[in-house]
């Protein structure tokens, strides 16, 4: 094979895995989760639900006093705070909750008051 096929090959080749590198690097942007995730308070009727929820970030729980119930139908983990600001501290954990499952905290433990998406 000649020379500058060769090189131009080689050069096509580059130019491919540059813009598929660029694509990928890019790809969190904008997405978001797939599914609804619905948070209620203790003994409370009212539920609320989020769809569409970026998967970068923190995000904070609307509800006044918290979520004491959870339940992920969504395609992706998330991980629940007792901290508006989804920081663990040695008062307050953090739980996991995958896809599809739910959670409801004992009842003399705090709510749930942020949480992010796993991605």
């Amino acid at each position: 094979m000649p020379h500058s096929r060769r090189i131009r090959r080689i050069s096509i080749i580059a130019g491919a895995a540059a813009v598929l590198l660029s694509a990928t690097a890019c790809s969190g942007l904008g997405r978001t989760t797939v599914g609804m995730l619905s948070f209620r308070g203790h003994d409370s009727p009212i539920e609320l639900s989020y769809s569409n929820t970026l998967v970068k970030g923190c995000h904070k729980i609307a509800i006044p006093k918290g979520a004491t119930h959870v339940e992920n139908n969504t395609l992706v983990d998330i991980v629940l705070y007792r901290t508006e600001n989804c920081r663990e501290t040695e008062q307050a954990d953090s739980i996991y909750v995958a896809t599809t499952l739910s959670d409801v905290t004992a009842p003399a433990s705090r709510p749930w008051r942020s949480f992010t998406v796993i991605h």
